[in-house]
């Protein structure tokens, strides 16, 4: 898919070194920076709908089940 964009002089400038310098074209440099910035970002979402489940409920355990999972752990050998 092509794509038209507007950057900033700097910053195209420090793109066309990196792209130079990793010896990629200048538009599989943006490709991967784009990708990177996509999955950097893609689990936002997911913790925005998590927080808003533990918001509306308590995440935590049963008293009894906390008991018997300490007891648990204190008699295994670490």
């Amino acid at each position: 898919m092509k794509v038209a964009v507007s950057v900033p002089e700097p910053v195209f400038e420090a793109a066309e070194r990196v792209s130079k310098r990793m010896r990629i074209p200048r538009s599989q440099l943006y490709s991967r920076a784009i990708a990177a910035f996509v999955r950097q970002h893609s689990g936002e979402d997911v913790t925005k709908a998590l927080n808003a489940v533990y918001a509306k409920h308590s995440s935590a355990l049963d008293p009894a089940w906390e008991s018997a999972s300490l007891e648990v752990l204190r008699r295994e050998n670490w």
